[in-house]
């Protein structure tokens, strides 16, 4: 290929004619060497030639050639040659060419000027083209004020793009459909949305909406970009008297991006019966429709289509085959799609890596990928950076995280958004808030996500103090918080039990009209179950109008929780009339409502039937539960068979709730059985050795607790110490054993000893055996006073308001004496009395609790 320079002219080599006879080693004279000089003819008859067969690069160098003889084309081959470039993109080309016509001294014409106004608009240097655009002075056209309005329109300078219209019309010009395309295209943001609508107006008038597909085109575009309007935008599209197979597949990518994806799949059956044939973009758009909706049996058929068309397996449809593959089926089909792609470029890696990662079980195989991916020497961008650091944090991995961050700084990509936020929530899932306090601060720009995810990661972490903070920073920047942002601080409100705040963020919502949000009344069902109020929880659920599984689930969960398991499992049924289909969450949620009701025969019958009506295979969750309800109800040995019987070994966790109900029904030789099997899978557990010891002290078997403590002291075992909390104020009061550090202690204590006398009036009669300690009965009635959730009460007592009730929160198991103690002092008071405890909630109220003395 010649070689060809700018600015400056190139010396381009003329290549030597070989001799007739290549054998012959003679000298010939140097004038039978030397080829006579090309004159302007042959050098213009040159280039045309080169230009006409499609070698652009030859016909520039002839033109540099030219350039350096001092004899130059006419107007119109610089024109042409112009065009060209432009329309191969090749803009350093275009230059070259534009300073060779500098050099011809020619004077140029309007065709000229526009070209030259096009070729700088297209490459981005917008300045230069307002230049040539300003130079032109009166020779202006219609094609010049054209061009700079899409040259604007093209470079995000929306308001020049709309001046420079005005300022045309002004001048007497009439905008034609490019015109017209180029100034609704500069009027697809939210702030010039108003404009567009005037222009759309004047474009009915004119009647271009009826005879050109890009001005439908530019508006469908300028109703979804500028508004978010989906509906507008297809009343346009209907409207178009003339759709070609670009309208067709622009109208159903925005129904993707719009979130219409069954809307984009019925568009696209309407094309194929209008005659119209899908490209790889339209078929791109309709796979993605496909994996959002999870309709493998269509993206299959569009799979074949492709196959049985000879249509390419370009990276566009391989990439959208890989991603709907891997949501739809499994990763291996998506794998197979993968390797049989022609070219793996990064956006074929970058799919298949976030399909392992979506997965949800093969993070570790997605950092594998991306190892693979570098040693093919692909270098990965911004979106395959963000899809390796999630799979390291589900993988609790944030030292190899950390790895591939650095990785992506050193190809200057950790300043992108999508990476930073990737990190951030790394960190914040790996409980290393500060990190990731320091990954967000170091955020050049921050948008809602980088928010979402240090407000989600404070949230999880049990600080909404700080998670607050940021929320109100959101506002106070103006960038608004979005249905995440709501469902993160409801989610911290929870953990933390704290109502008063969920209530706050609640009142926010409603103000924010976000109150018919699925995902935001899904975490006000499940904050306001988990503080206590079930009532709340089920005045939210009512309210919605479109409920998922995760809204029934909640609110089975929730009914279950608090005792309620009669309304739990009336639950249950009717999320299966109204044609929900439960999941393995819903599952576990009703057979711990069977666990809580002791219905053995309902359970049995919900777990046979979990696998064979609903294709859901019991995992480890609903055994424990099984487990549960068996133990609880006194059947030690069925349970004890039961899990022996499990397809898989049993975990700590079913021995844990197995060993629960050997301690409630003092069968000793069975808890030894399951103490030891918990130990064999985790030595250093203190809940077995904890609930062992309780077992034996139960039936005063003194020098056996003895042991277990002095073996939990060798082992630096260390027991979760019993407290409980009450918040009053829109602050959490804590209170442990015997504590007397309250400034209210006083009252408190007081407060306990009226209620004492009050109670034992009414028959209650403390339960020594809930004393786990050798010592005298009479210290044992002491001692049982002295308990947390006691203490709690007491505090709510004389510090709440009487309407109220009374929540206490604690964070082991209730012991029998606190439980018939706080249904005496419900019954005494006439208070709604309400204690959640490590396993449930407890309603009491008239002397009666909610779970009718079964837990």
């Amino acid at each position: 290929m010649l070689a060809y320079s700018f600015p400056s002219p190139s010396k381009v080599p003329l290549a030597s004619p070989k001799p007739s006879n290549p054998s012959s080693g003679r000298n010939l004279p140097s004038s039978k060497l030397s080829s006579p000089t090309p004159t302007f003819e042959v050098l213009n008859h040159r280039l045309t030639h080169h230009h006409n067969v499609g070698h652009l690069h030859e016909a520039i160098s002839t033109l540099d050639v030219m350039a350096r003889k001092g004899v130059h084309p006419d107007l119109t081959t610089y024109a042409v040659l112009l065009k060209s470039c432009i329309r191969s993109r090749n803009f350093q080309l275009g230059k070259l060419v534009h300073n060779r016509f500098m050099q011809s001294q020619l004077e140029p014409n309007s065709v000229i000027f526009n070209s030259l106004i096009s070729l700088y608009s297209k490459c981005g240097d917008w300045a230069k083209a307002k230049a040539i655009f300003d130079s032109v002075g009166d020779k202006k056209d219609l094609v010049s004020w054209s061009a700079m309005v899409s040259c604007f329109a093209n470079n995000d300078m929306e308001f020049e793009a709309i001046g420079t219209f005005l300022e045309m019309l002004e001048n007497g010009f009439h905008p034609n459909e490019y015109c017209f395309a180029a100034a609704i295209r500069a009027c697809s943001t939210v702030d010039t949305i108003l404009i567009g609508k005037m222009i759309f107006g004047f474009v009915i008038k004119s009647g271009y909406f009826e005879s050109d597909v890009c001005v439908g085109c530019a508006l469908i575009d300028m109703f979804v970009k500028g508004s978010g309007d989906v509906d507008l935008a297809y009343k346009v599209f209907e409207k178009m008297p003339e759709k070609n197979t670009v309208t067709w597949t622009l109208m159903i990518t925005r129904f993707m991006q719009l979130g219409c994806p069954r809307d984009a799949i019925d568009l696209f059956l309407d094309m194929i019966f209008s005659g119209n044939v899908p490209d790889q973009f339209t078929l791109s758009g309709v796979l993605s429709a496909c994996a959002e909706l999870e309709l493998l049996s269509l993206g299959q058929q569009l799979h074949s289509w492709v196959t049985r068309g000879g249509m390419p397996l370009d990276a566009c449809v391989g990439c959208c085959l890989v991603d709907m593959y891997a949501k739809c089926a499994s990763v291996d089909d998506s794998t197979k799609v993968f390797n049989r792609m022609v070219d793996h470029n990064v956006m074929s890696w970058t799919a298949i890596i976030t399909g392992y990662v979506q997965s949800g079980e093969c993070d570790k195989e997605a950092v594998e990928l991306f190892s693979e991916m570098i040693t093919s020497h692909v270098l990965p961008n911004h979106f395959t950076f963000s899809s390796v650091l999630k799979a390291c944090a589900n993988l609790s991995d944030p030292r190899m995280g950390e790895q591939v961050y650095t990785h992506a700084v050193k190809l200057g990509l950790a300043s992108v958004n999508c990476v930073g936020n990737s990190l951030i929530s790394l960190y914040a899932r790996s409980g290393m808030m500060e990190d990731a306090r320091n990954a967000f601060d170091m955020l050049f720009e921050k948008n809602m996500i980088s928010y979402n995810a240090i407000v989600d990661g404070y949230a999880k972490n049990l600080n909404s103090e700080k998670a607050f903070e940021l929320f109100h920073e959101i506002v106070d920047t103006g960038i608004g918080a979005s249905a995440f942002t709501y469902a993160s601080l409801l989610s911290g409100a929870a953990s933390i039990v704290a109502i008063s705040k969920g209530e706050q963020i609640h009142a926010t919502v409603l103000k924010s009209g976000f109150e018919s949000n699925q995902c935001i009344c899904n975490a006000l069902i499940s904050m306001y179950s988990r503080c206590g109020n079930i009532e709340a929880a089920f005045q939210v659920f009512n309210y919605m109008g479109d409920r998922n599984v995760i809204s029934w689930t909640s609110m089975i969960t929730g009914f279950a929780k608090h005792g309620f398991a009669s309304r739990a499992m009336d639950m249950f049924h009717k999320m299966l009339e109204v044609g929900v289909r439960p999941n393995e969450v819903t599952y576990i949620a009703v057979l711990s409502a069977c666990s809580h009701a002791r219905l053995i025969s309902e359970g049995w019958k919900l777990f046979n039937s979990m696998h064979k009506e609903y294709g859901i295979v019991p995992r480890m969750g609903h055994y424990a539960c099984m487990v549960d309800l068996l133990g609880r109800s006194g059947s030690l040995l069925e349970a004890f068979e039961f899990v022996n019987s499990m397809p898989f070994k049993a975990d700590a966790l079913v021995w844990r709730t197995f060993l629960g109900a050997c301690r409630v029904h003092g069968n000793k030789e069975l808890g030894k059985h399951a103490a030891k099997m918990i130990l064999e899978q985790h030595p250093h557990d203190p809940a077995a050795y904890i609930l062992l010891s309780n077992l034996y002290a139960s039936s005063g078997q003194w020098e056996d607790v003895a042991i277990i403590r002095k073996t939990m002291k060798e082992r630096n075992l260390i027991k979760e110490a019993g407290c409980s909390w009450i918040e009053v104020g829109n602050k959490a009061h804590m209170f442990h054993v015997g504590d007397t550090s309250h400034p209210l202690a006083r009252k408190i204590y007081s407060e306990l000893n009226q209620l004492a006398l009050k109670i034992k009036e009414l028959g209650y009669v403390p339960d020594t055996d809930f004393v786990l300690h050798d010592v005298e009965d009479e210290l044992k009635e002491q001692y049982l006073f002295q308990h947390s959730e006691k203490i709690a009460v007491a505090f709510g007592l004389i510090s709440m308001s009487k309407s109220k009730p009374i929540r206490v929160f604690k964070n082991l198991r209730v012991c029998g004496d606190c439980h018939a103690a706080i249904k005496f002092i419900s019954l005494a008071t006439g208070r709604e009395i309400i204690v959640r405890d490590s396993n449930r909630f407890h309603h009491f109220k008239d002397g009666f609790c909610s779970c009718s003395d079964y837990w």
